[in-house]
């Protein structure tokens, strides 16, 4: 199982691949950075890219809706929003914020990946689930003319299941 350095270098095996990150979308920090950032500095692309990531992440619109979400995982219990929480993390005095992150960890998080196009290039965004309570997420930045979308996010997914956080 790869760590960060070793994740990100195969992910720039990917055609078109410009730059790769691992992102922690609650601070906005990145983890660990390889290649080209789209705005010439990468804590700045990091911070940028994690508050989309967040959006997707927490906001209620990206939730699968109930008949179609997978069942909660033994010891998960329904709140109040239809997501199944660990324990009394949501309830607890810790905020909204331990409560979102409890859901999204007992849960698996509502999105896998988010996909942004712009005119020269493709963004792509891959949560990261891992055994403990994480924010983190796989950026790919590719080349939209030697870019392979369908490639990267099934690699991206790859990525993301075998990759081990230290």
């Amino acid at each position: 199982m790869p760590g960060i350095d070793q994740c990100l270098l195969e992910a720039m095996t990917l055609p078109g691949a410009r730059g790769a990150a691992l992102v922690d979308w609650s601070s906005g920090l990145a983890l660990g950075t390889i290649g080209e950032s789209p705005v010439g500095d990468h804590e700045t692309t990091a911070a940028e890219t994690a508050e989309l990531a967040r959006a997707a992440a927490e906001y209620e619109s990206f939730a699968s809706s109930p008949e179609t979400e997978p069942d909660p995982p033994a010891g998960a219990t329904t709140g109040s929003t239809g997501r199944s929480t660990i324990g009394s993390a949501a309830g607890s005095a810790t905020g909204a914020a331990a409560g979102s992150a409890a859901r999204s960890a007992a849960a698996g998080l509502p999105v896998e990946d988010l996909i942004v196009t712009t005119r020269t290039g493709y963004h792509v965004l891959r949560f990261v689930e891992t055994s403990f309570d994480s924010s983190v997420f796989l950026h790919l930045w590719l080349d939209r003319t030697d870019g392979n979308l369908a490639l990267a996010r099934h690699r991206l997914r790859a990525l993301a299941e075998g990759l081990v956080l230290r």
